[in-house]
């Protein structure tokens, strides 16, 4: 794992704790863990194990395979999460030029198509 996932993990740890409006003291009850631990977590002292990914992904509204990806666990797949959303079929061609693409983009590209896909049944 370089610095730069490590870091980038992190923050996206923090970040989603703080977008769903949980201190670490609510997360570490949701968890099980220590809120210290937590803390040290998000500061980039520690890197979170599989198993304590596992027991955050929930209350954080992650799936696991998400925080197992971002943290360089898992590599990313995108026909995976594709078909994980379900809003239809991706062009093959679309779907190979977006598995070249960092797992943020890969999600912001699904999740504009998943809307885009919504708009036009409302009509």
């Amino acid at each position: 794992m370089s610095i730069g996932n490590q870091n980038n993990l992190r923050q996206i740890i923090k970040q989603q704790r703080l977008m769903s409006r949980l201190t670490l003291r609510a997360l570490s009850e949701m968890s099980g863990l220590s809120s210290s631990h937590l803390s040290r977590i998000e500061r980039g002292e520690r890197f979170p194990s599989a198993h304590i990914l596992r027991r955050i992904a929930g209350p954080l509204g992650f799936s696991e395979s998400e925080l197992f990806v971002s943290a360089g666990y898992l590599c990313p797949q995108p026909a995976a999460l594709l078909e994980s959303q379900k809003p239809g079929r991706l062009d093959p061609y679309v779907a190979a030029v977006l598995s070249q693409q960092p797992v943020e983009t890969q999600r912001a590209v699904v999740t504009i198509l998943i809307v885009m896909k919504s708009l036009g049944k409302g009509r």
